[in-house]
């Protein structure tokens, strides 16, 4: 897969060497001199150059790839270079970061984003999901909020314990896709039993998550 990343700071690099380590091909896009850096990440390609301007995207070969990662410090700069990817550039996948959490409602497919990354409330979510069992914890928006990432611990004194996976009465548009047990990621199938303790993870419409509490009788 080859991604490209506009914004060569801390955050733009650091994905950059993850994308790099998972075999990916990767174009780190910079326009301040003082951050382009390639010594840092020596397997990606660097371009200096500003990304919100449509010629340099051109010229860098951004049509090529399948995803684009608009990762600065800015999100006026983050949602130029979406709506280019997207509208100009048909590219497949865009991923944009939001700094500031009150920009979130503009980072959506009018502006070409595909999934908004908010760090404040990823952050939020990763604490509450470690302190909480037994209530259900949005852990990621997907698709412009279409469906959420949610995950729920059962608590010791579960009625689930036991039951098969099949027996969880979830809504129509609802998947448990994950099960983590220990240091363990099951696949669940009907008849896997559950276990107090076990982190469920659902795919689901923002509109059933309540459901998907009554169904695990969470309320």
């Amino acid at each position: 897969m080859r991604v490209a990343i506009a914004g060569a700071g801390a955050v733009g690099r650091s994905i950059a060497a993850e994308l790099v380590g998972s075999e990916h091909q990767v174009m780190l896009i910079e326009r301040e001199a003082a951050n382009f850096e390639p010594h840092t990440v020596e397997q990606a390609e660097w371009v200096l150059a500003d990304a919100c301007e449509l010629s340099s995207l051109e010229e860098a070969g951004i049509q090529l790839c399948d995803v684009v990662i608009a990762a600065t410090g800015d999100d006026k700069v983050n949602l130029v270079v979406s709506l280019l990817a997207k509208t100009e550039f048909a590219v497949k996948r865009v991923v944009a970061r939001v700094n500031n959490p009150s920009n979130e409602w503009l980072f959506n497919e009018a502006w070409g984003v595909d999934v908004a990354v908010s760090t404040p409330r990823v952050l939020a979510a990763m604490v509450e999901e470690a302190v909480s069992v037994g209530g259900l914890v949005q852990l990621l928006t997907l698709r412009q909020g279409q469906a959420n990432l949610v995950e729920m611990t059962l608590p010791e004194d579960t009625p689930w314990a036991g039951k098969p996976v099949r027996d969880i009465d979830l809504p129509r548009d609802a998947a448990l896709v994950t099960v983590l047990r220990g240091g363990r990621v099951i696949v669940p199938q009907p008849d896997d039993a559950l276990e107090a303790g076990d982190e469920l993870l659902f795919v689901a419409s923002a509109n059933v998550e309540g459901d998907i509490r009554k169904a695990l009788g969470s309320g």
